[in-house]
């Protein structure tokens, strides 16, 4: 067996199994609702489930791995739109992926050079754990980067030794960030990319939550529109990564892309020709249809807001709470530990958060997840607020 498994950690939902189990709740009246897991259960657009109907022969044909050149076209449109006219070439710095997660771990084991001893690739603390399992792995180390709470959680990177960037390999970055939903701006990203071409690691930018915001007139700043803003049209060792499941609400079709760098691209897609990680013509027909259509993003993007303007004003009164820039989380600080009040909170109301410390590891000597809960706002209105109502009476009548 690949010894390196033994380094992986228990995934966030097993650990909260774990936290959750043995509680008697069989005499608890409440309705289970289920804030835990950013799954969204908003209903797949019609656009994409005709296009699926109707083209339902794919499943007869082997996908290519490079992807079909419509869809590529039609992503590279739609970086140009959404994007403030930035250009991506369909043939060499866009390829279909089955999904991001697949593709964040995937990504690393092609960029980790294991000739050189000790790599190292930086992760954002709190992180999507997809990235510190791809850098195990890959025969990486995990260096965790705290982000700053007090300043729009902005990366520290004045934490980091120099002999550790001298190692380092690849930077994940996540904006909008998971879990607290904080957006990287212009001269953020500059800091970023400068660190990348002085010590010449590859950046991988989880864009995943991106059609998730706000503020209609101010879509989030993405990487690739960053580096074009600055000139850096060759996307030198950046690489983005984006999906449907959120923007779309289909996270069964498994769907996204990545793009950037040309160099990067091109071993990205030797190695999956090995890999066998290939979109099928089902799914590539699904995906044309939702990167040819905003009209569901944006009654997608109001569901939430709807969501986000009715829980947010209910938590603020009784926790410390700051309103995301985008995503579809809250970040929330607890009376007691996150596992304590996680625990308590479902045994008394069936309520299910995630603890912030399962997001985390400790590092500078603290755990930045610690007395922390992730809220994901995917269930209906009425069961986010009624959820909200629960949780502030929840600390009115304990804390």
């Amino acid at each position: 067996m690949n010894l390196k498994l033994n380094k992986l950690n228990p995934y966030p939902f097993e650990k909260l199994r774990v936290l959750l189990s043995n509680i008697d709740n069989k005499n608890n009246k409440h309705i289970p609702i289920n804030l835990s897991i950013g799954e969204p259960k908003h209903p797949a657009p019609d656009t994409i489930k005709n296009a699926i109907v109707n083209n339902i022969s794919g499943i007869s044909n082997y996908p290519t791995t490079k992807g079909d050149q419509k869809l590529r076209e039609t992503i590279a449109n739609w970086i140009e739109k959404r994007y403030n006219k930035t250009k991506v070439n369909p043939d060499s710095e866009i390829l279909p992926v089955i999904g991001s997660r697949e593709a964040l771990f995937s990504f690393a084991q092609i960029v980790i050079n294991n000739s050189i001893i000790n790599p190292v690739v930086i992760c954002p603390n709190p992180f999507y754990q997809i990235y510190e399992g791809a850098s195990l792995l890959a025969g990486a180390e995990p260096y965790y980067v705290n982000l700053d709470q007090k300043n729009n959680f902005s990366y520290k990177w004045n934490d980091v030794p120099e002999q550790v960037w001298n190692k380092t390999q690849l930077l994940y970055v996540c904006s909008p960030g998971n879990p607290a939903g904080n957006v990287l701006n212009l001269q953020e990203w500059k800091e970023i990319f400068d660190l990348s071409n002085k010590y010449n690691f590859v950046i991988a930018s989880d864009e995943c939550y991106s059609e998730i915001y706000y503020d209609e007139s101010h879509p989030p700043l993405g990487a690739l529109e960053a580096a074009n803003l600055l000139n850096l049209t060759d996307y030198n060792n950046l690489v983005v990564f984006s999906s449907l499941s959120k923007r779309s609400n289909v996270p069964g079709l498994r769907s996204g892309f990545v793009a950037g760098d040309a160099k990067i691209i091109n071993k990205f897609l030797l190695y999956r020709t090995y890999n066998g990680s290939a979109m099928s013509p089902l799914v590539t027909a699904a995906s044309i249809a939702a990167w040819s259509d905003e009209k569901h993003v944006q009654e997608n993007r109001k569901l939430y807001n709807d969501k986000i303007e009715s829980v947010f004003p209910i938590l603020k009164k009784v926790m410390h709470i700051d309103k995301p820039q985008a995503s579809f989380y809250l970040w929330a600080k607890t009376p007691v530990s996150d596992e304590e009040f996680t625990r308590k909170l479902f045994e008394d109301t069936l309520i299910t958060v995630l603890p912030g410390s399962f997001l985390a590891r400790k590092s500078m000597g603290i755990n930045p997840g610690d007395n922390m809960i992730r809220i994901a706002l995917v269930s209906s209105l009425k069961e986010c607020t009624e959820a909200a109502n629960k949780i502030a009476e929840f600390i009115k009548n304990n804390y």
